[in-house]
């Protein structure tokens, strides 16, 4: 058997002299298998895709990013980015593959290119959509701090990325030829196993996603739900972390989140304050009408209060009572505790003036003889 060399070299010099002499018989030849004239139709194929893909990548992207810098919208800024960054490795195995679909090649050898062409267009498609959630994820979750972002980011990527491959991984065999009706069914007995005993965790996670899509609340806003209150520090996967105003750190879970009623004090643009004070019986009809006009002066004083009614409603036990109603253009708690100080302390100042007593409880007693 002569070397591979020789026979190499002894093909080339018969392939020269059939060109030169016009003679083109030799191309029916076969060599490892197929006939020259395959050969070199797999080359031309090859050298053609390779054309067109880097055509269609210099050429037809460009005109798309000039497109795509006229719109508002960085969506598709950021699609054509990736497009741009596909690497030269799947060029060539889409050409490669594209160049031999007519040879006959043994088949571990035209496994293995269409099992390249597939891993890097399942590797691509993969990365594309993880680019393409991540744009949606952060339009969606705004503005968070830093640790939060950080935590919720890397937990959702690895989650995508195992859905995503997963996914990828069952399309690559699929397409090799492999059967996989028999694992899917049991990988479904085992994950049915797993699902059924991480039910509590997959409820929180999925609350989680829940929480940071939707936005019923950020980090930094003060939340009431049920018997616990406080500002929210922490937004997990599991968990949300509320900062009580005694100073304690609640732990709650995010299933438990998303089944209750959330009162968002952040979203308060102002409150609504009702409450009530209360005179003697003694005092004269012409001092209670007085009140109210006392009351309206007191409340409008303040700086951030908007005065809204005040009236003479009840006849309580031991009381005359009157209701003023009030909003207070702030959400902070603070603010409106400060407001309302000052109300209760201008009313006390301007009821002595005008000699109306304020009430406190009292019984009276009649005996008759």
């Amino acid at each position: 058997m002569q070397p591979v060399d020789t026979e190499t070299g002894t093909i080339f010099m018969r392939i020269t002299e059939a060109i030169a002499n016009g003679e083109m018989g030799f191309l029916s030849e076969v060599v490892l298998g197929n006939t020259l004239l395959s050969w070199l139709g797999a080359l031309c194929i090859l050298l053609a895709a390779l054309l067109l893909l880097v055509l269609l990548k210099h050429v037809f992207l460009t005109h798309l990013e000039k497109l795509a810098k006229i719109t508002s919208s960085y969506f598709d800024d950021s699609v054509i980015c990736f497009l741009k960054e596909i690497r030269k490795s799947f060029y060539l195995s889409a050409a490669l593959y594209a160049a031999v679909q007519h040879l006959v090649l043994p088949g571990l050898l035209h496994l293995l290119i269409k099992g390249a062409f597939f891993l890097l267009l399942v590797y691509e498609l993969i990365r594309l959509a993880e680019r393409v959630l991540e744009i949606v994820v952060a339009k969606k979750m705004g503005k968070r701090t830093e640790d939060g972002e950080t935590s919720f980011s890397s937990a959702l990527s690895v989650i995508l990325k195992i859905l995503l491959w997963s996914v990828g991984l069952l399309l690559i065999l699929s397409n090799l030829g492999f059967n996989v009706t028999s694992l899917l069914a049991s990988l479904g007995i085992g994950g049915l196993a797993v699902s059924l005993a991480l039910q509590p965790l997959f409820s929180d996670i999925f609350s989680s996603f829940s929480i940071i899509l939707d936005k019923p609340f950020e980090e930094g806003d003060y939340i009431v739900c049920g018997e616990y209150k406080g500002t929210v520090k922490r937004i997990g996967l599991k968990t949300t972390r509320l900062k009580a105003l005694q100073g304690e750190e609640l732990v709650i879970s995010n299933a438990e989140l998303t089944a209750a009623r959330v009162q968002n004090f952040k979203k308060l643009e102002k409150r609504r304050i009702a409450f009530s004070v209360g005179v003697n019986y003694d005092t004269p009809p012409a001092k209670l009408r007085k009140a109210t006009a006392l009351i309206e002066e007191v409340v409008t004083a303040q700086k951030n209060a908007v005065f809204n009614r005040a009236h003479f409603w009840q006849f309580g036990e031991s009381s005359l009572n009157f209701e003023i109603v009030y909003f207070i253009n702030s959400a902070h708690y603070e603010e409106y505790m400060d407001a309302q100080q000052d109300i209760n302390l201008g009313i006390l100042e301007a009821f002595a003036k005008e000699g109306i007593q304020m009430a406190f409880p009292t019984r009276t007693v009649h005996l008759v003889q």
